[in-house]
């Protein structure tokens, strides 16, 4: 372990935290986009909320995943940004619009023919017609959406985030009164329902996006980086480069995701109680995720910046600074999640059987958290040294191997008996949670063993 003198740790404590406050602020936004959605379908009509709920989150598994690629972005320019060469970083930032273009053609043509994804969901033909006009305006904004986070990890690879934070929280701002409009019909504008959501999405998205890339051309704070000094065709060598950095990114998204969407789907058969505390549960584990991966970002922008500049201590140190400083909060927010869990439950339902159920599974919340606060900023840590294809394959074996296959075995048979131990299966939704703890246990523990080994041999080469 990297030993840290009280005035370092603390410098780089304070740089962490001036850098993932704003994204922390620009993530919670994003996500109260969905809140809004949710709010404004459910007074519409149950046919549309259930709609928005299955059309979200296949618009989500695939933008996520999609997003993910495009954070290839964020590391290069880190390091390029470390080490001075400001003008290489408008080269970067021109290839990375081409693939987020590439990735955008893909996006529509799922989102225009999404049968294959549909089916997974067995929906009412009413709730599937909702769906699929959900998904087609949705992905004529995704194009727009992409653009932007190619800006937003490239605004915070440079350490200037609040930008990012600014219109994100304008896009929220914009979300309220375009959803009022269009999901009901208001200002003489047609009644939409569910597909409202989506077109008001596409708006934001559209206006967010024109937005960043302009403040991004007129600001002298990215003169230097000469983003648009001139035009630059696809060089393919510089996008082989990203994309063998982005997709095991994009493919550790979709790991974490779809982990959580077959968890869902597979509690759905433990009944409506189960289900509704287990959607509870993911939603609090979901809010608490967005202050470590906030911390993540961050640490990861401020290790890329000390390789890029070939201080390798300071990387070093900057991971586990940004590692202490997250289990801390997560061992905080864990405890007090503890000590409130009946509250919290009894603020999200009425329903006694569900408040009982969702206050067990909250215990098991936080000791969930603090696996994934540990995961989730070694995994960024790793990022700024471009090194993503071992915690990749870590995640997927612990995420899937054993936290979803190992949730359906203890939730829903009974190959499980050991009487000695007091141990019998079927667990039911407890045992997709304690499966959920062991395999983050795996994933965090072995990716974070490999940051020390990583940053142990990077230091000893370059000294």
């Amino acid at each position: 372990m990297t030993r840290l003198t009280m005035p370092v740790s603390r410098r780089l404590a304070h740089e962490i935290y001036r850098l993932a406050w704003p994204v922390l602020i620009a993530q919670l936004a994003v996500m109260a986009y969905a809140v809004i959605d949710t709010l404004m379908a459910g007074r519409y009509g149950t046919d549309d909320l259930a709609a928005v709920g299955i059309g979200a989150s296949i618009y989500f598994s695939v933008f996520v995943a999609l997003m993910g690629v495009l954070l290839a972005v964020s590391p290069t320019v880190a390091q390029l940004y470390g080490a001075g060469r400001h003008g290489e970083i408008g080269e970067q930032v021109r290839q990375a619009m081409w693939l987020t273009l590439a990735l955008a053609v893909l996006s529509i043509f799922v989102f225009r023919y999404p049968e294959p994804l549909l089916a997974l969901s067995r929906a009412s033909p009413a709730v599937a017609d909702k769906v699929r006009a959900y998904l087609a305006v949705s992905a004529w904004g995704l194009p727009a959406g992409l653009a932007f986070r190619l800006f937003a990890g490239y605004t915070t690879a440079v350490s200037r985030p609040r930008v990012m934070m600014v219109l994100n929280v304008l896009g929220l701002a914009l979300k309220v009164p375009l959803n009022w409009i269009f999901v009901f019909g208001n200002l003489g504008a047609p009644e939409m329902g569910a597909v409202g959501c989506a077109l008001s999405t596409v708006l934001v998205n559209w206006i967010v996006c024109i937005l960043s890339w302009l403040w991004c051309g007129l600001s002298p704070d990215y003169r230097r980086h000469a983003t648009f000094a001139r035009w630059s065709w696809p060089r393919w060598a510089d996008q082989r480069r990203l994309v063998a950095l982005g997709l095991p990114i994009g493919m550790t998204f979709l790991v974490d995701v779809t982990a959580f969407t077959f968890m869902a789907i597979f509690v759905a058969r433990l009944g409506a109680v189960n289900s509704a505390a287990h959607q509870i549960a993911a939603n609090v584990a979901a809010v608490m995720f967005m202050l470590p991966l906030a911390m993540g970002n961050a640490a990861g922008v401020l290790v890329g910046q000390a390789i890029g500049a070939r201080d390798f201590a300071r990387a070093r140190a900057t991971g586990v600074t940004g590692i202490a400083l997250a289990l801390m909060l997560a061992g905080a927010s864990g405890s007090v999640l503890v000590l409130g869990a009946r509250g919290v439950a009894a603020f999200y339902t009425p329903d006694a059987g569900v408040r009982t159920v969702a206050a067990m599974l909250l215990m098991l919340v936080a000791g969930y958290h603090l696996l994934d606060a540990l995961q989730v900023v070694t995994v960024n840590v790793l990022r700024g040294y471009k090194r993503v294809v071992v915690p990749l394959l870590v995640n997927a074996a612990g995420l899937w191997g054993v936290g979803l296959a190992g949730g359906y075995v203890l939730g829903l048979t009974d190959v499980v008996n050991l009487p000695a131990l007091g141990l019998a299966t079927p667990l039911g939704v407890p045992g997709f949670w304690v499966a959920a703890i062991a395999g983050m246990l795996v994933s965090a523990v072995g990716i974070a063993l490999y940051f020390l080994v990583v940053s142990a041999r990077e230091r000893a080469l370059r000294a």
